[in-house]
C-alpha cells in the first residue's frame, strides 16, 4: 500500500475522481505539452460525461488550462476501459501535436494510459487487517505505532495539516448560508440546523451538532471549497464531523486525535487497496461506506485502541453500508449526497460504542472479508448505480 498522505489530500471539491483528478490530469498535460499547444480539445467519457456538469468536472478543466482556449465535449456512448475516463488532445494552428488519455481511478488519483506507474512507492508490505493486527500484538505496539514505523516523522506534520483543514472546512461550512451551486437550488443547511434553539438532551444535542457538522463540510465540497478526501471529496464530511465530535464529548488531546487520524487512514487505505474508494467502480458504500468505517476506526481507537476493537467497528460501518448506490441527483453532489455524510457520521458514532459492547473475540465476519465482499457486490451493481446519475434517486429528476 502506498502512504496515506495519498489518501488524504486536500483540495476543491465535489468530487475527487471529477475535480481533483481532472485537476491533477490537466497540470500533468500542460506540464509535458504546453509549449506545443495553442488550443486544447478534452474529450469526457463514462461517469465523467455523465455527471461532469454537476461535478464541476468542465469548470474545473477549463480554469486550470487558462489561458489556452479549451474546448470538451461530454462523450456519453462510446464504452471505455475505465469508467472515469479523459482524452486531452492539443493543436497548434488547427493540427494536432499531442495526445494522452488520462483515468481518474479515485480518491484524486490518475493513471496515464499506456504508462507504468513510476516514481510512487509503495511503503506498507502487510496488505491486509489480519496481518498489521497480528503484527501489531506480536510487537506490542498500537496501530498508530505501526504507522508511525512505517510512515517515519513526517506524518505527523501532515496529519496536523489534516487536523486543521478538516476543521477549517466545518467552520467555513457553519459560516456560509444561501443555495448551492447548480439547477437543484439545494439551501444550505449547517448554518440553520447548527444554530437552530434547541431543548434536546445533551446527548441529543451533541448529535445535532454533530450532524451540522457533517453538513458543513459536505455543502463545501459541494460548492467548490477546500476540502481533505477521506477517503473521497464525496464522503468527505464524515471524519471531520467525528473529529470535532470526538474533541467537544470527551476533550481528547491534539496527539490523540492525530494518532487517531492515521488509524482511520490505515482503514481507508486497506479498503483502497483491497477494494475500492471510487463510486464510478464500486457505488457509494465504496464512497461513504469507506468514509464511516474511517471514522468508527477514529473513535473506536481513540476509546479503547485494542486492534480488535478497531476492527470490530470498521466491520459493522461498512458492512451495513453494502449494496449503497451512488445516485447523484442530476450530477450533483448534492442530493443524496450531503445527507448521506451526516447518517453516516452518526452510523460511525454507534458502529464505535457497538464494538465496545460486543466481545469482538467471537466475530464470525472479519473487515478483511467485508472489504471483498464490498467490492464484489459493487461489480455487480449496474452502471446506471455507479455515479452515472442514470439510475436510483437520480431517475426520478430526469
Amino acid at each position: 500500500m502506498y502512504s496515506i498522505k495519498e489518501l488524504f489530500k486536500i483540495g476543491n471539491g465535489p468530487s475527487s475522481s471529477h475535480t481533483i483528478g481532472p485537476f491533477v490530469a490537466s497540470k500533468e498535460f500542460l506540464k509535458r505539452y504546453k509549449a506545443n499547444i495553442d488550443e486544447i480539445k478534452v474529450v469526457l467519457y463514462g461517469s465523467l460525461a455523465l455527471t461532469g456538469r454537476g461535478h464541476l468536472t468542465d469548470y474545473i478543466i477549463e480554469k486550470t488550462l487558462l489561458p489556452i482556449p479549451c474546448h470538451i465535449e461530454f462523450d456519453m456512448f462510446t464504452e471505455m476501459e475505465h469508467p472515469n475516463t479523459l482524452e486531452f488532445y492539443g493543436y497548434i494552428q488547427g493540427n494536432k501535436t499531442c495526445y494522452m488519455k488520462v483515468y481518474s481511478i479515485g480518491g484524486g488519483a490518475i493513471k496515464i494510459a499506456g504508462e507504468v506507474e513510476a516514481a510512487k512507492k509503495k511503503i506498507y508490505s502487510l496488505t491486509s487487517y489480519k496481518a498489521i493486527a497480528e503484527y501489531c500484538k506480536k510487537e506490542k505496539i498500537s496501530l498508530s505505532e505501526y504507522v508511525d514505523l512505517v510512515e517515519g516523522d513526517s506524518i505527523n506534520d501532515y496529519m496536523g495539516l489534516i487536523y486543521e483543514t478538516m476543521l477549517k472546512s466545518i467552520e467555513n461550512g457553519l459560516s456560509h448560508t444561501g443555495v448551492l451551486p447548480g439547477k437543484l437550488q439545494v439551501k444550505r443547511k449547517a448554518n440553520y440546523i447548527f444554530e437552530q434553539n434547541s431543548k434536546d438532551a445533551s446527548y441529543d444535542l451533541l448529535r445535532k451538532k454533530t450532524i451540522a457538522y457533517a453538513y458543513a463540510v459536505s455543502e463545501e465540497n459541494a460548492s467548490g471549497g477546500i476540502i481533505v478526501t477521506a477517503p473521497t471529496c464525496g464522503a468527505s464530511g464524515v471524519l471531520p464531523a467525528c473529529l470535532r465530535y470526538a474533541i467537544e464529548v470527551n476533550q481528547y488531546s491534539y496527539k490523540e486525535c492525530i494518532d487517531a487520524l492515521k488509524v482511520a487512514g490505515l482503514i481507508g487505505n486497506l479498503v483502497k487497496e483491497n477494494g475500492s474508494i471510487s463510486g464510478a467502480e464500486a457505488g457509494c458504500q465504496a464512497e461513504v461506506g469507506t468514509a464511516c468505517a474511517m471514522a468508527a476506526a477514529f473513535l473506536a481507537y481513540l476509546d479503547n485502541g485494542h486492534v480488535d476493537i478497531v476492527e470490530r467497528a470498521s466491520e459493522i460501518a461498512l458492512e451495513h453500508h453494502l449494496g449503497l448506490t451512488c445516485d447523484p441527483v442530476l450530477g450533483y453532489v448534492q442530493i443524496p449526497c450531503i445527507e448521506r455524510n451526516a447518517v453516516a457520521a452518526l452510523r460511525a458514532i454507534d458502529a464505535a460504542k457497538l464494538a465496545t459492547y460486543l466481545n469482538s473475540n467471537d466475530s464470525k465476519i472479519s473487515f478483511d472479508s467485508v472489504v471483498k465482499t464490498m467490492l464484489n457486490t459493487g461489480h455487480d451493481l449496474r452502471t446506471s448505480y455507479r455515479e452515472t446519475a442514470e439510475g436510483g434517486l437520480a431517475k426520478l429528476f430526469e
